[in-house]
């Protein structure tokens, strides 16, 4: 679940989303003022204002901006979603169906296109299209990836997790990379950061993998479940019983805001 949500199970608008967490009562884009998520709402009646959601087959979740006439402009919803990952807002798309409002996931923004298409009027215009990744596909392929020691200098891939968390372009790039490639640099840096040792306890890493690497985890501190946009400033290498405390210990919370407060003073924030 997430924010108390079942994936697959349809919610009303008004009881279980605006009841919660306020927000616009029309539109397709939800942006609570006190509450760290957005809510994208796509549906087939969008097909009158120019808005053709929908998957790929590569994975990827298209998602039109706001604005049904003329020029799409990158404020309020629109700029909302894209800087949803620099902002830590999570960002949880849901279905339109006759029931009410399905749940789909949990996405993050992998990047944002402009393409042609028609208006409500049917004059062309420029619109933004956010390319979203699953959140869960994400966290599943860098899993899968196994962390390596790089021969890379701790500055250099600071430097590449730093610019993959604003989807910036490394050097020598034209443009960002993939989600995945983003996520897996600001990974790679956090691990490396810790030097073998748990950045909590300050204990060495239980036991190293078959690749002959430290296991250690990677915690996200701003929440008390993994998962959401990657920062490394916000981020911290753990041994998997410092990071079980982190999320289910009864001084998560505590614990949370000294991880913060230790990664605050070595990145120098």
């Amino acid at each position: 679940m997430t924010w108390g949500f079942e994936l697959g199970r349809t919610y009303n608008r008004r009881q279980d989303i605006h009841a919660r967490f306020s927000g616009q009562q029309q539109g397709g884009i939800i942006t609570p003022k006190d509450h760290n998520l957005i809510v994208i709402v796509t549906g087939k009646e969008g097909g009158e204002h120019g808005y053709q959601d929908g998957p790929r087959s590569d994975g990827v979740f298209e998602y039109f901006g706001e604005g049904q006439i003329g020029d799409m402009l990158m404020t309020k919803g629109n700029k909302a979603i894209r800087d949803h990952a620099a902002n830590s807002k999570d960002l949880l798309l849901f279905q339109k169906v006759r029931e009410g409002l399905r749940y789909e996931g949990q996405f993050v923004v992998e990047s944002v296109v402009e393409r042609q298409a028609p208006d409500t009027n049917d004059d062309m215009r420029n619109a933004f299209v956010f390319e979203l990744r699953p959140l869960e596909a994400v966290q599943e392929s860098i899993a899968n990836t196994p962390f390596e020691v790089s021969a890379v200098d701790l500055a250099t891939l600071r430097e590449q997790a730093l610019a993959a968390a604003a989807n910036q372009p490394r050097k020598g790039q034209s443009k960002p990379g993939s989600i995945f490639e983003r996520s897996k640099a600001v990974r790679d840096y956090v691990l490396a950061r810790a030097k073998a040792k748990c950045e909590d306890c300050g204990q060495p890493a239980p036991f190293t993998t078959k690749r002959g690497v430290p296991f250690l985890e990677v915690h996200h501190i701003r929440r008390l479940s993994d998962g959401g946009p990657d920062d490394p400033r916000f981020m911290i290498g753990l041994c998997p019983n410092c990071h079980r405390r982190a999320h289910y210990g009864s001084d998560a919370i505590v614990r949370n805001e000294e991880m913060l407060n230790f990664v605050k003073l070595i990145e120098g924030i």
